[in-house]
């Protein structure tokens, strides 16, 4: 078994199903999302991103695109909330819970294109 890709596929589905936590859940419902389901999915994301960097194969460049797609909508989102509650200092309403959440949205596709990406890379190993 080889640790550095028990690893790599431990951080990607992680990524994924930490999303998928904090996208779950009706869309403009402010208490079914916590902001700390949020952030970990940034910093997970910002893991499997950093692992996929230093492939230099057809479908490691296509990893880090899916990476690279997860992490700039997790930050958007990010963002969206700070300035929404930190900076603009106003209560979070459902609208802007549903452009969070939508946002979020966009990262767990680009994750589920990853662990795909992954399955058939292990899928054609094995063969």
């Amino acid at each position: 078994m080889n640790l550095e890709k028990v690893i790599f596929g431990f951080f990607i589905i992680l990524a994924c199903t930490l999303n998928f936590g904090f996208f779950i859940g009706e869309i403009d419902n402010i208490h079914l999302h916590d902001a700390g389901h949020l952030f970990a999915a940034v910093v997970v994301n910002l893991i499997a991103l950093v692992m996929k960097f230093g492939d230099r194969t057809h479908i490691g460049a296509t990893h880090l695109a899916t990476s690279l797609v997860a992490m700039l909508q997790l930050l958007a989102a990010s963002f969206v909330w700070m300035w929404h509650v930190n900076i603009s200092q106003a209560a979070m309403t459902g609208d802007t819970m549903s452009t969070i959440v939508s946002l979020s949205a966009g990262a767990l596709v680009a994750n589920i294109i990853s662990v795909i990406l992954l399955i058939s890379e292990t899928l054609r190993q094995t063969r």
